[in-house]
């Protein structure tokens, strides 16, 4: 076989280019859809939590501490972790919990 007739026969038909960009197209499009999309809501909604905190409110920490908020500031949280103890964190590592419900 002669180099051209290798090259001849690796190039793609008429019209393949085409097909091939709509492929990747939709690939983005599907990942937009099912990854990125519902990522960029949760962040939103968790980001309209945050300011709608006010003290007296049940939270948790990234790290796993539970606590209420005693006193909010420009981008530090004070949170009563227990009587007399407080905990000083950044307003982005604190997620709000739902209120319990009443035990029967």
């Amino acid at each position: 076989m002669t180099l051209t007739t290798i090259l001849l026969e690796a190039q793609p038909s008429a019209g393949g280019g085409m097909g091939g960009i709509l492929m990747i197209v939709a690939m983005i499009a599907i990942f937009y859809f099912f990854m990125i999309r519902p990522q960029s809501k949760k962040q939103k909604e968790l980001k309209k939590q945050r300011e709608n905190m006010k003290n007296g409110d049940k939270v948790v920490t990234a790290g796993g501490i539970h606590g209420r908020i005693k006193e909010i500031r420009d981008t530090v949280i004070l949170i009563d972790i227990a009587n007399g103890v407080s905990i000083k964190v950044d307003k982005g590592s604190v997620y709000p919990i739902a209120e319990e419900l009443p035990k029967k």
